[in-house]
């Protein structure tokens, strides 16, 4: 056989599709391989333009390619990173690769072109596409998944440290407030036995001015120890969140009016509550139990760290926007170090270690003014007094 024969034997039963086309992009001989894969019967394409088997959308183009390749010929092989598309008789596309390799005949330039049908790897390499999407996405998914267990994890454990931190605030509020009540009991109950045992004596003796004295003693002892069990029951229903705003409608002039008149009962001797209401309008809504045990706190308070024969003074005032109440003495006053902690739980100002009190009426105070959505404020200087100014919204 010899090789010309063999190269035509190569070129008709080549699997690869593989034609020539001369300069100007006549296609001048195409192997049975090539007519199959176009669809076009043998010698069918012979003398057609190779732009036949080009899709219309990319003929133009390539046409220029072809064009520009005619100035420059040069080899080029598969895969070189082009996407090429061919175009079937009946108009379908597929995608292919094309190799070129230019070639001079009797002075005349002509391109071979081997061709093949790279579908099936396209759609493998879309499968594998597909396949690695999906697995970024279980992997996001995943992901995802697993932030949120940390997420509910770290709120867990952020719940449980509030958890136990409020474990370990109730404890040592149970614990300060045993120490502080087997103080503060010790007092009065002592008060109490010796006052009851030096009346009975009196009775006997028909001292009436002394058993009256020992008397007053008692009850002032009793409404001491009734301040602390009502401060720690009024704190113990707000942690459980027994205690809520609840407004009525009521006339705030005359409601004050009757609660100093109150107070009065427990003053010390030549001790004055001074009341006045600065505003013509006297209508409010508010929670008058709130209301009430805010005042009471706020006065007793001052008759306690005032002396004998001081003023307090008591403002209320209504404007267009809020209602206001004040409180003022002119008793031991409040440092500005205490200042700081004054509305915390069980909180004591230093000079105050020595008069009676569960230093929680202020801390209690705060929360019934945040159940209100008000503010309170304080001013003070020490041996001078203490003005307390709570603000609350009229609506």
């Amino acid at each position: 056989m010899n090789s010309a024969i063999g190269l035509e034997v190569l070129f008709e039963f080549a699997n690869e599709g593989i034609l020539i086309a001369n300069k100007l992009g006549d296609i001048i001989k195409i192997n049975p391989s090539a007519e199959r894969l176009f669809g076009y019967k043998k010698g069918e394409l012979v003398g057609k333009k190779i732009e036949t088997l080009i899709p219309k959308r990319l003929a133009d183009a390539h046409l220029k390619h072809r064009t520009t390749y005619n100035h420059n010929p040069h080899a080029r092989a598969m895969g070189a990173g082009i996407e090429l598309y061919g175009k079937r008789k009946d108009n379908t596309e597929l995608p292919v690769e094309v190799s070129l390799s230019p070639y001079v005949n009797n002075n005349e330039h002509f391109v071979i072109a081997f061709i093949i049908d790279i579908s099936e790897r396209k759609k493998n390499q879309e499968r594998i596409k597909n396949h690695s999407i999906e697995l970024e996405k279980q992997v996001h998914d995943r992901t995802l998944i697993l932030e949120e267990a940390v997420t509910e994890l770290e709120q867990t454990k952020n719940e449980l440290k509030k958890a136990l931190d409020k474990e370990r605030e109730l404890n040592d509020m149970k614990s300060r407030f045993v120490s502080m009540a087997s103080h503060e009991f010790r007092t009065p109950l002592a008060t109490i036995l010796s006052s009851l045992s030096l009346v009975s004596k009196y009775i006997e003796k028909n001292d009436n001015e002394k058993r009256i004295k020992h008397i007053a003693r008692i009850k002032s002892a009793v409404n001491n120890m009734t301040d602390i069990l009502n401060d720690f029951l009024s704190l113990s229903k707000l942690e459980e969140g027994k205690i809520t705003n609840s407004p009525e409608q009521f006339d705030l002039k005359r409601f004050t009016e009757e609660l100093v008149q109150e107070m009065t009962a427990i003053v010390k001797p030549d001790q004055v509550i001074d009341y006045i209401h600065l505003s013509e309008s006297t209508g409010v809504t508010l929670d008058k139990k709130l209301i009430k045990n805010i005042f009471f706190n706020l006065i007793s308070n001052a008759i306690k760290f005032s002396d004998e024969g001081q003023v307090i003074d008591v403002e209320t005032n209504i404007d267009k926007k809020s209602i206001r109440i004040l409180v003022r003495d002119k008793g031991i006053g409040i440092s500005e170090a205490d200042k700081e902690h004054l509305f915390e739980r069980f909180f004591r100002a230093k000079n105050a270690f020595n008069i009676q009190g569960t230093g929680l009426g202020l801390n209690i105070i705060s929360k019934y003014v945040e159940l209100m959505n008000g503010e309170i404020g304080v001013e003070s200087k020490l041996n001078e007094g203490t003005t307390f100014t709570i603000t609350l919204p009229k609506n």
